[in-house]
């Protein structure tokens, strides 16, 4: 534990945890060597300070200056280590006027408590071994969840799962360690330990986790920021009408007049669990209107760095569809998958077998193709399943973990180059000192996110992010 962690152990910390504003209810959370002495010097109901543990009582707080009460709430105790913070925690319910809540915490800082800083409690929880450094980043992300993928992946980091598979890591990296100290030790005794070839497996199997790990990260955090969804295509294919469809009301104007959406527009919306991001673009066309070009730079732009395309084709006009056809496929990221959603079926029936045959000339091999009327919606359902299939976001469910923060995601590429060259030292048959090195190095950068090996700054930076209160 560094010395800052002790300096914040010996204040007793006080907060309302609950959202701010006007409530039912409010929850004061006072934490530290005296919070439950200072707690019950504010309390008329049974002592506190003989209470047991895990348990809650109904009683009155008042003001200790003046005596007066200040409401009637209930009192839970949790006695340390046997609490969040791993201290002695008392967390006083009384009801949500914002009188009450002023008036309360006056009362705790006059006693003694100070106000806490953000994430300090959730920090205090890390200090005192109540949970590593990403299971304490994963409460941040489990209170802004706002969809069921986004909650599940920051549910499976809080129990600790991710913590788990790192662990493993470092012990295989720790017994690959320890197998090279053994051959450095035995170098003149020709006792084999353990083979070269067989440490070349141990490492590369270790890479591949670490890799795995790195690469789920575009997953994750499309998951937790939203996945980037493209609507692109030709002017007046049906975009704008498509975004409506799907939000269920009007976000974009909709015209017969082509080049009506200059820029893009974007909104939200959850479908399956999982938050989407859609973002429409202005209709990609060749023009001399400069403003219009401009729009068409930022679809572009849009179409790259999207996790799915929906590219939006008129049913009713088999040449414009198929129009914009090499701009779109050539912005395409590796990783975007793309939906042609084919538009206006309802009135262009007779046309489709001839635009399919068409499309599947053009098209990536793994693309999908989904018929609809954005003006009635018929098809709407089968679309949306296709976005969700297309997400990728349904194996994270039979997954076992999949990394979510950017800071992860740092150290596990580091962590793969380090292991990289422990395995190209092996297959060098470089000394083993030197291959020890970059061992090390590993087991740093993996240590950096459960926070074995961290700093004062680093553990500022994260817990400055999280609520007053947590």
């Amino acid at each position: 534990m560094t010395t800052d962690n002790k300096t914040l152990s010996d204040e007793t910390i006080c907060a309302i945890s609950t959202p701010q504003g006007v409530g039912g209810i409010a929850v004061a959370r006072i934490s530290g060597p005296r919070a439950i002495e200072i707690a019950d010097s504010l309390w008329r109901g049974t002592p506190l300070t003989s209470f047991p543990s895990h348990k809650a009582a109904l009683g009155h707080i008042i003001d200790p200056d003046s005596g007066e009460e200040i409401d009637t709430g209930v009192a839970t105790l949790f006695r340390g280590p046997r609490s969040f913070t791993g201290e002695d925690t008392v967390e006083l319910s009384v009801h949500g006027s914002l009188w009450i809540q002023a008036e309360l915490l006056k009362a705790l800082i006059k006693q003694g408590c100070v106000m806490a800083r953000p994430g300090e409690f959730t920090r205090r929880a890390f200090a005192n071994g109540r949970m590593d450094l990403a299971e304490a980043e994963a409460v941040a992300d489990v209170i802004a969840a706002s969809t069921r993928a986004a909650h599940r992946l920051a549910a499976s980091q809080m129990r600790g799962d991710f913590s788990r598979r790192l662990a493993g890591l470092r012990d295989k990296l720790l017994d690959i360690s320890a197998l090279l100290e053994l051959e450095l030790d035995f170098s003149e005794e020709e006792v084999e330990f353990a083979s070269r070839s067989r440490l070349i497996e141990l490492a590369t199997e270790i890479k591949s986790e670490v890799t795995r790990l790195a690469d789920s990260f575009a997953t994750g955090n499309a998951i937790r920021n939203g996945v980037p969804v493209a609507i692109v295509g030709d002017t007046n294919a049906g975009k704008s009408t498509l975004l409506n469809r799907l939000l269920s009301h009007d976000r974009a104007i909709v015209s017969d007049i082509r080049g009506t959406t200059r820029d893009t527009i974007e909104d939200t919306m959850e479908i399956g669990g999982t938050l989407f991001r859609f973002i429409d673009t202005a209709g990609i066309r060749e023009t001399d209107d400069p403003v219009e070009n401009l729009g068409i730079e930022r679809s572009i732009r849009a179409l790259a760095d999207s996790r799915i395309a929906l590219w939006v084709v008129d049913a009713t006009d088999n040449e414009s569809a198929i129009r914009p056809a090499e701009n779109i496929i050539n912005a395409l990221a590796p990783d975007t998958r793309l939906i042609v959603v084919v538009n206006k079926i309802d009135i262009a029936s007779g046309h489709r077998p001839q635009l399919n045959d068409l499309l599947a000339d053009l098209l990536p091999q793994d693309s999908i193709i989904t018929e609809i009327s954005a003006a009635t919606g018929k098809g709407l359902p089968e679309l949306q399943a296709a976005i969700v299939e297309a997400s990728g976001t349904g194996a994270v469910a039979s997954d076992g973990v999949t990394v979510t923060n950017a800071r992860h995601y740092e150290a596990l590429t580091h962590a793969a180059d380090s292991i990289g060259r422990v395995i190209d030292g092996l297959r060098s048959n470089l000394s083993g000192d030197f291959i020890a090195q970059d061992l090390r190095e590993t087991i740093h950068h993996l240590g950096e996110i459960t926070g074995t090996v961290t700093t004062p700054d680093i553990l500022a930076t994260i817990f400055s992010r999280f609520c007053i209160g947590k």
